[in-house]
């Protein structure tokens, strides 16, 4: 059926909402593989697994972004099926991504009513939504944020408030929020965990997803663990559980990712060819130091906002460095130039390939080219026959599917998109890539493949840099990591000498009990 809210809120303590043996598949991968969860009214319940364990999945799901291909669900004691986000909205589900979707350019009001705006025969009750606006703000703690001042101008920790706000506007009964903390500083978030306090005494429940067992014990009330899309334990009282059955139970794969063969590494026989000291962007991370060699591939991990993207968007100059020094080959990179890195030989695959690496609505040879045009200019002028021949060439061997380098990069699939920012990199001939969550959004075959590619630009010399949020990913393709934690390298050695557990409990602060 399709649900209404129009039927009385769960008591506190009573199951608001039951999810069981929910699939979803997509092309090539089963994401979901019968996942069971129960949230009760008034709780916190923490959703934990290692990337790729199928949260994201479980929640795009549950605020019908996806339609599950088996399950039920159960909320406030009826079977429903949301048939859209604006149904789960109005039934009162509410998610906050991690990516807050608030618009800089509009007020915080505007914010809050985007999509339900106030409004009396077609015009606008501006006022009115300000009032609404500045109650919903001072229920959450935050009286002083201006229902009139532009979203863009708030910090990232009181743009989060406004998505709550806008989230409340709806009347609300299950609010999930995804990576909360990842954007906050310590005093950020204290305060969070005072407004989702507040939610909870009046009855709201709480889907919390994080990596940072130590705010689990802090804010939350039971643990479901998924991995490799299905439920491992569910219910448990975080009172009750150690940290280090927590880390059992989010370790170990059902699929098994097929790495290439790692060739025995020796430093001494090759030369350095990117070298970092001291580095630091200040209030991100400090005192980074990291040598890669040619030929050597250095793995990044730790939790998300940890600092591991930020270091890479230093290193490529897209971020200017407020201490230390970047050298390429023996030569000095300039702080905060993209145009010196890559002129150096520096080449970035960012995390956010749709929105900072590919020009979607651009053709596929364009944006393989793009970094390397004067390759093809001829007295002023493109030949794009000889572009086209040769980005043909890159997409043929690295096996771009569909075929076809005219045809818009955005129909391609996440591999698919993600084979093509590489092959701008080998066109580009680098001699230090950087790879952001080069597998993130892509499926098992694709990954193999491009686990391989890796390999293979390491094997011709290339100098290579990858940060994942995912352990294995990094243990199984390194040949050495650096473990990040809050801004600072607390660990390196030899990606055979660490494993998974070790790792997430460095990650953790070695908080396992």
């Amino acid at each position: 059926m399709t649900p209404q809210n129009t039927a009385p809120s769960a008591a506190p303590g009573e199951v608001l909402l039951q999810m069981s043996g929910i699939v979803k598949e997509f092309p090539g991968v089963r994401a979901l593989g019968g996942v069971d969860l129960d949230v009760r009214a008034g709780e916190v319940h923490c959703l934990l697994g290692q990337n790729g364990a199928g949260k994201s999945t479980l929640i795009k799901v549950l605020a019908a972004a996806y339609q599950p291909d088996e399950g039920t669900i159960t909320w406030n004691g009826q079977e429903v099926s949301f048939g859209s986000p604006l149904q789960a909205i109005n039934a009162g589900v509410a998610t906050i991504y991690q990516e807050l979707d608030l618009v800089p350019d509009l007020s915080v009001a505007e914010n809050v009513f985007l999509g339900h705006e106030m409004s009396r025969g077609g015009f606008s009750q501006r006022a009115r939504a300000n009032k609404v606006t500045r109650e919903l703000l001072t229920r959450l703690g935050h009286p002083e944020i201006s229902p009139s001042r532009a979203v863009g101008d708030l910090s990232p920790a009181n743009q989060q408030i406004v998505s709550m706000a806008r989230a409340l506007s709806h009347d609300t009964k299950l609010l999930i929020l995804d990576e909360p903390s990842a954007v906050l500083d310590q005093e950020g978030v204290k305060n969070l965990f005072r407004v989702i306090r507040g939610l909870t005494a009046e009855g709201v429940a709480i889907v919390y997803i994080s990596h940072r067992l130590e705010e689990i014990r802090e804010i939350g009330d039971r643990i479901t663990v998924l991995k490799d899309g299905s439920t491992v334990a569910t219910g448990l009282a975080v009172a009750d559980t150690p940290t280090s059955r927590l880390i059992e139970l989010m370790t170990g794969r059902a699929i098994e990712y097929v790495f290439p063969p790692r060739p025995e590494f020796d430093p001494a026989r090759n030369d350095v060819v990117l070298e970092v000291r001291d580095l630091a962007l200040e209030g991100v991370f400090s005192g980074v130091d990291m040598t890669v060699h040619a030929g050597e591939i250095v793995g990044l991990t730790g939790l998300v906002g940890a600092g591991r993207s930020e270091i890479l968007e230093t290193l490529y100059g897209a971020r200017r460095a407020s201490n230390g020094t970047v050298t390429v080959d023996g030569k000095p990179l300039r702080r905060g130039s993209v145009t010196n890195a890559v002129k150096a030989g520096v080449g970035l695959c960012p995390e956010e390939r749709k929105s900072q690496g590919l020009l979607l609505d651009q053709a596929v040879y364009t944006n393989i080219t793009i970094s390397s045009m004067n390759r093809f200019a001829r007295l002023g002028f493109l030949d794009r026959g000889e572009e086209r021949a040769r980005a043909e060439q890159l997409t043929t061997s690295l096996d771009v599917r569909p075929t076809g380098v005219v045809r818009a990069v955005g129909t391609l699939s996440g591999g698919n998109q993600q084979k093509v920012v590489l092959a701008r990199w080998l066109l580009r001939e680098c001699r230090v890539l950087l790879l952001d969550e080069p597998t993130r959004g892509v499926d098992v075959g694709a990954r193999t493949e491009i686990y391989q590619l890796i390999r293979t630009l390491a094997d011709s010399g290339v100098a290579v840099v990858v940060v994942s949020s995912e352990v294995e990913e990094v243990l199984g393709l390194s040949d050495r990591v650096l473990v990040v934690r809050e801004g600072r390298v607390v660990h390196e050695s030899a990606a055979t000498e660490i494993d998974e557990s070790q790792v997430l409990d460095l990650v953790m602060e070695g908080s396992a009990a």
